[in-house]
């Protein structure tokens, strides 16, 4: 049998109401739910760039399937929207894989949702960045749970004349933003860690 237990934690003010979950054998695992502005600015990014990647890939796929070549030329030489399905991960990686992407999403989405109810980060940042992760992998989840296993991409970038960087999506996009917002936090982070301890000398 597991007992949740909860008590305020005064000793955190931004982390909220605290909480541990304690077995018949007596270990206990403790935590704090994140305080509401945290939550908003998570589920917000979420819902947001869920829905904004589902519905940019119907809306573009369904254009683009009445045009001619199936491409539309939005900045010449630099940026088109196509068709492209994909049944592996980024440039082609696992490709075929299905059930294990799909494991991995699920896994992913998990780690994701327990760091964020922890509570235990303090940028807000990072919580923004959990946001679009968890965005974006659902998006792509969706396709390869209802699409056969192909993520539908559309947007084909031309970095150099005559090469295309390999066409992604909306949720790409996001996954890669949380990427670099997690990498100038850390950053950040690091800095002011290093100008505390200069402080203290």
């Amino acid at each position: 049998m597991v007992e949740l237990r909860s008590e305020e934690n005064g000793a955190r003010p931004s982390s909220g109401r605290a909480f541990s979950f304690c077995s018949d054998g007596g270990r206990c695992f403790s935590g704090s739910l994140s305080d509401w502005k945290v939550q908003l600015v998570f589920w917000l990014i979420f819902v947001v760039g869920l829905i904004s990647d589902l519905w940019s890939k119907r809306a573009v796929f369904e254009w683009l399937g009445q045009r001619p070549g199936r491409v539309a030329v939005l900045i010449d030489g630099l940026l088109n929207f196509v068709i492209a399905e994909n049944s592996g991960a980024a440039f082609g990686v696992a490709t075929g894989r299905r059930n294990w992407l799909i494991s991995v999403s699920f896994i992913s989405l998990i780690i994701i949702f327990v760091v964020f109810l922890s509570g235990r980060i303090r940028q807000r940042s990072i919580y923004a960045a959990l946001g679009l992760f968890a965005a974006g992998i659902c998006g792509n989840l969706y396709d390869r749970l209802f699409n056969n296993g192909l993520v539908r991409d559309f947007i084909d970038v031309v970095y150099w004349s005559g090469r295309h960087w390999p066409a992604f999506n909306v949720a790409d996009s996001m996954l890669c933003v949380g990427v670099g917002l997690v990498i100038i936090s850390g950053l950040f982070t690091e800095k002011s860690a290093q100008r505390r301890a200069q402080q203290h000398k």
